[in-house]
């Protein structure tokens, strides 16, 4: 099986290097404004011309959204707007130019309703102070070097790793990897390089493949299995509230930076926004090594995996949560299992987003019409079971991938809701579970083509 994934590095930049890579950065950002400007310069220019009363056919002609359109009046242009540009690569004009591209179709896409989710704005310009130093090189010389401590890549030359790129290297070594393009950046106070590669993945087979786990997400603990494991919420972000409070505080007290009135920030500011970020990086890196651990044991050991489909941007508005369940990383759990059960083999059923999994008894079947966030038990009045309310929508997450494996491809007798569960009385109708794609429901698009189920309403 072919996939497509990324392997990141950290980078051991000399100064020389670092200003290199800051270099080619700023021209990607360089040409992006430019191109911008001109995209701008030409549709207002459109827009008054209509305005007088001026024919279609006698507009201005109008500049082509698509990156070769871009890249070509860039190239007529560059000699008089960066006439340093043969001092980068062409790579870095091409980040630029692309980004914006891909920003202008994502906008087009989004106003004619083609694109799902939120509204996309207009691109808007890049700054030198706050937009992250970012460049993707595709073509050239992009190679691991043999003793695994380092790569080369155009322009840039040789460059050394912070750690061992070995994993990668194998897979090149024995032609079941090709890689992509190669994009460095800076985030967090330090330089990383990852490599977008195709992979030759073989098949796998779960350590368990007939068994099945319900997981239930939540604050207080992070994970909730059918199986009765609780894993536990490290909260990263709170256990580091108190640093990132006192940092702040730190930076508040330094000499900022003011466009007003075209003020530069201090040195002192610079190095305390600097500690600020890491902090921030560290944060955000610990989150992601717990999730990756908890959904590499699950998809590696389970052969069905079953989640709600949870409306993770409707669940941050509430102000008392929004900071907990971002820290938690819920659409990111979604995410991760979405492409490593189809890497190792899985499935993964996604349970419709109506489906009342805490409301229902995995007892007798029984589905509250209430149960208050503040009822940590569920106890069911019609047979008595008392019950962990989170262990309780796990079981039933987990009894409900059991009905689909013996549906088949028809019907089933279901239980659950057809709609948000109604203020007063039992739900009457049940909802007879079906399937579609993954992409068409859930907060978190999948990557690639996999194998995933979604236990939907029928209509």
């Amino acid at each position: 099986m072919k996939a497509v994934q990324a392997y990141r590095f950290a980078l051991d930049l000399t100064p020389s290097q670092e200003r290199d890579a800051l270099a080619h950065a700023g021209a990607a950002r360089v040409a992006h404004n430019w191109a911008l400007s001109r995209v701008k310069a030409v549709m207002d220019q459109r827009t008054a011309e209509r305005s007088y009363g001026v024919p279609d056919e006698q507009l201005t002609p109008s500049l082509s959204w698509s990156l070769a359109g871009l890249r070509k009046a860039w190239n007529a242009a560059k000699p008089d707007v960066a006439p340093w540009w043969g001092e980068v690569s062409k790579e870095a004009f091409n980040t630029g130019l692309d980004a914006l591209a891909r920003g202008l179709k994502n906008w087009s896409d989004s106003r004619k309703g083609v694109r799902a989710g939120r509204p996309v704005g207009f691109p808007r310009f890049k700054s030198r102070r706050h937009t992250t130093p970012s460049v993707r090189f595709t073509t050239g010389a992009i190679r691991v070097e043999p003793d695994r401590m380092h790569v080369v890549l155009p322009r840039l030359g040789r460059l050394k790793l912070h750690e061992s790129a070995r994993k990668l290297a194998r897979r090149l070594d024995n032609g079941t990897a090709r890689i992509m393009s190669a994009t460095v950046r800076r985030a967090g106070g330090r330089w990383h390089v990852a490599f977008c590669v195709e992979v030759e993945r073989a098949d796998r087979v779960p350590a368990r493949p007939g068994s099945v786990v319900g997981v239930d997400v939540g604050i207080t603990h992070l994970a909730v299995l059918s199986t009765g494991e609780l894993v536990p919420n490290p909260r990263h972000l709170a256990n580091a509230q108190q640093r990132m409070r006192s940092l702040g505080r730190s930076l508040s007290r330094k000499i900022c930076p003011d466009r007003r009135t075209g003020r530069r920030a201090s040195k002192r500011w610079q190095r305390a926004a600097a500690r600020l970020g890491r902090a921030h990086a560290r944060v955000a890196n610990l989150r992601r090594d717990g999730l990756h651990k908890l959904t590499t044991r699950l998809t590696t050991t389970c052969g069905a995996i079953v989640v709600e489909d949870l409306n993770v941007t409707g669940m941050l508005r509430n102000r008392r949560l929004a900071r907990h369940i971002a820290d938690a990383g819920f659409a990111e759990i979604r995410r991760q299992l979405t492409y490593k059960t189809s890497w190792n083999g899985g499935r993964l059923v996604v349970a419709d987003r109506w489906y009342p999994s805490s409301k229902t008894c995995s007892g007798c079947g029984a589905v509250k019409t209430k149960l208050a966030l503040s009822e940590r038990e569920y106890t069911c009045e019609a047979c008595g079971l008392v019950i962990d309310r989170d262990r309780n929508a796990a079981r039933n997450l987990a009894a409900l991938a059991a009905e689909f494996d013996t549906a088949g491809s028809g019907p089933v007798a279901a239980r659950g809701a057809d709609q948000k569960t109604r203020t007063r009385g039992p739900v009457a109708a049940k909802r007879e579970p079906g399937t579609t794609p993954v992409g068409q429901t859930g907060t978190v698009l999948p990557q690639g083509r996999t194998t995933d189920l979604v236990l939907t309403k029928a209509h």
